[in-house]
């Protein structure tokens, strides 16, 4: 009778929940995989900051003197001109135009770019380590230490700007040029070379390196030299309305970039002086063209007030009218003092700032006096009151007139004055540490990304092999687990051409009290079985059957069964290895084949009770060796000499054999590894077996570790013949 299949209760799947615990086992069982990540990413941005140019910034302070430079006309002809003060913005934009970049790099002809030929990738370390790179093939020509060109005059005609030449230097003083046309001349250092019928000329002032050496040469266009200085230029003002502005400019060459920022500062404060003495040569063409009419206005008050005056008989204003005059006219001049003073603070104050409101009150309180002394004035008897009036007038266009004649005259120092607006606080320096590539921020992202990376690995190389993880999984599909098999982690190792096997090295292993306990399942599970054989098989490589087969022949031989174990992979058996049979010796495929009888395959083993048969030479052919009456032969014949026969068979998904040996065999047990086989993958086996009208009696969950979360697995490949790695546990 057959081994009886035992009822279990199935089990609703339990909803799937994030357990902490198996995700922290996860991804320490795949802790090699993060630190390689990490250590790679890491080695990565060594590797970058190694071969990566430093940038380093130059500063320089700046500070924009608002009435400095600027007209300060008479409120009265102020707005005339049109002379506001230049605010911080616009000044910060023309530090950036074209007109002052534009002259820094005519000044410094950052137009003509000369520099030594750099590798792909390796230039700039090869450019500044002092290591032995190899001098020849192509890295020959690119620079090393110590390479420098330059140039001391350059002209190219139109169509060759933005064009590359290359030139390489042929001996001590000379050198070749190829021309953007690809013709070629000759040339030596600070000889001016000069084809006129192509319109170029060049002459080299330096040219240090090696013999062989590559250099580059472009004549860059006024708005490309232009550009390439303003995206590295920055331009901001500290705090607001301060009037403060800091320049930076950045650059690989730390003594380079202070003088290219130096001559940027340069150029902006020339220009700031141009404009400055224009602003005022053109005030004072406006002021000198209203003198003469201001003199003309005060003549005309003066004579209206002394016609006035000779007419009513009138000479002098009596004295509350004279002090009513007086304080009339000194409350205008403060009501005007303080419409310029709130245009200044308006920009620096809201209306509700207490400075402000005070301004306010202030104005207020005087506009209510001047009301009232206005008021007094129209209570004068008519006379007084023309003659307030005029005296007013006069008096107006006298401060006028003399206002006019002082500004004209500080107008003309200053047209002939080298002053400007702008005062530099810092010149321009080079920090001495550089600002890109920043090491610490680039080293610190690259442990971050390495950590999520390795995380990324492992998360979603578990999720893509969802091994079984627990006899639960198994135990859904209806298959009892017969034992449970730990991971091996003692000191038996494989050698070269020899496997572990455990159960006669190390037989107090856990793992071999885990077999013993198979060993009494089956045993047991067997007594009513048709037949004393088992075929032991798998879903596909790697998950331990031939481990299983071998331990398990050798605890029941120990236990004083009569075993035959029996090599039935007759495409990769590795049976022999375990007990250290040469390769070349016949076996189960010579038997099958009626190449020879039973005893010339059947052989004893070291260990007491347990007999072999090795698989014999591959055949073409398995699957139809296997289907004749010659297995069905062995088996009665085997069942009848020994207690136990273990039929170690191919995995089920690669091939039928397993299914053909099952249908005459007594049992087909499964074997499953911990974290490798997908339960998909053993339903597969199941339905597989039943379709082939045999019945997997039960599983031996191999290989399991409750420390380990879901490692990784060994992949598998078939061909005419189907691989997989070999391991102690993984046979």
């Amino acid at each position: 009778m057959m081994m009886k299949k035992p009822e279990l209760a199935t089990r609703e799947p339990a909803p799937e929940e994030i357990d902490l615990g198996d995700l922290f086992a996860t991804l320490w069982a795949g802790k090699r995989t993060i630190v390689a990540a990490v250590t790679g990413c890491f080695m990565l941005s060594m590797a970058y900051l190694w071969l990566t140019p430093p940038t380093y910034e130059a500063n320089a302070m700046l500070q924009i003197q608002a009435g400095q430079g600027t007209l300060a006309l008479p409120s009265s002809v102020g707005a005339l001109v049109g002379s506001e003060s230049s605010s911080t913005l616009a000044e910060l934009e023309i530090i950036r135009s074209r007109q002052v970049l534009g002259r820094a790099a005519a000044d410094l002809r950052l137009d003509w770019v000369a520099k030594p030929m750099r590798a792909p990738v390796i230039g700039y370390a090869m450019a500044t380590r002092d290591l032995p790179w190899p001098d020849w093939g192509l890295l020959a020509a690119y620079a090393r230490k110590g390479d420098a060109i330059t140039l001391s005059y350059l002209e190219v005609p139109p169509e060759w700007v933005d064009q590359e030449m290359v030139m390489v230097k042929t001996s001590s003083n000379g050198f070749s040029i190829t021309l953007p046309d690809g013709t070629e001349q000759l040339g030596t250092v600070g000889v001016l070379l000069s084809d006129k019928e192509r319109g170029i000329a060049v002459q080299v002032a330096r040219l240090d390196g090696d013999v062989g050496r590559a250099y580059s040469i472009v004549h860059l266009t006024e708005l490309g030299a232009i550009s390439r200085l303003s995206s590295r230029l920055g331009v901001s003002e500290r705090g607001r309305q301060t009037g403060i502005v800091t320049v930076n400019l950045r650059g690989q060459d730390r003594e380079d970039t202070a003088t290219q920022l130096a001559a940027i500062i340069r150029a902006y404060a020339e220009q700031n002086i141009t404009q400055s003495a224009a602003e005022a040569r053109k005030a004072l063409e406006f002021l000198e063209s209203q003198i003469p009419a201001s003199e003309v206005a005060v003549g005309a008050a003066e004579k209206a007030l002394n016609e006035y005056r000779a007419a009513q008989n009138s000479v002098d204003l009596e004295f509350e009218t004279q002090s009513l005059l007086t304080e009339t006219m000194g409350i205008e001049a403060e009501l005007r003092q303080l419409l310029l003073r709130e245009e200044e603070i308006k920009e620096k104050y809201t209306p509700n700032h207490p400075i402000y409101r005070q301004l306010l009150e202030q104005r207020q309180a005087l506009q209510g006096r001047l009301v009232e002394l206005q008021a007094g004035i129209t209570n004068l008897p008519e006379t007084q009151r023309e003659v307030v009036n005029l005296t007013r007038n006069l008096e107006l266009t006298q401060a006028s007139y003399v206002e006019l004649i002082n500004r004209a005259q500080e107008l003309r120092v200053l047209s002939a004055s080298q002053i400007g607006s702008v005062r530099v606080v810092d010149q321009a320096v080079t920090m001495l540490e550089q600002v890109a590539p920043r090491r610490l921020s680039i080293m610190g992202i690259a442990l971050v990304f390495g950590g999520i990376l390795g995380f990324g690995i492992v998360l979603l190389r578990n999720w893509l092999r969802r091994g079984i993880d627990s006899v639960t999984e198994i135990e859904r599909l209806g298959l009892p687990v017969f034992a449970t098999v730990n991971s091996y982690s003692g000191q038996v190792k494989y050698t070269a051409g020899r496997l572990a096997l455990i159960a006669r090295d190390d037989p107090e292993d856990v793992v071999v009290e885990a077999l013993r306990s198979l060993r009494t399942s089956l045993h047991f599970g067997m007594l009513d079985a048709r037949s004393k054989s088992i075929v032991v098989t798998s879903a596909a490589p790697g998950a331990g059957k031939s481990f299983i087969s071998a331990n398990l022949a050798c605890v029941a031989a120990q236990a004083g069964q009569k075993v035959c174990l029996i090599d039935a992979d007759m495409r990769r058996g590795t049976l022999r290895k375990y007990f250290g049979l040469p390769k070349k010796l016949p076996g189960l495929t010579d038997y099958l084949s009626d190449a020879v009888e039973l005893e010339s395959v059947l052989r004893g083993s070291e260990i007491s009770n347990l007999s072999l048969i090795v698989t014999g030479a591959f055949p073409p052919n398995p699957s139809e060796l296997l289907m004749r009456d010659r297995l069905a032969e062995l088996i009665a014949e085997l069942d009848s000499r020994f207690d136990l026969v273990i039929f170690d068979a191919p995995p089920m998904l690669a091939v039928t054999d397993a299914a053909i040996i099952g249908r005459k065999a007594g049992s087909v047990i499964g074997v499953a590894r911990h974290l490798v086989t997908p339960v998909n993958e053993l339903e597969a086996v199941q339905k597989t077996l039943e379709a082939a009208g045999v019945s997997l009696k039960g599983i031996v969950f191999n290989g399991y570790d409750p420390r380990r979360a879901k490692g990784g697995r060994s992949g598998y490949s078939y061909g005419n013949r189907y691989a997989y790695k070999r391991s102690e546990q993984g046979d």
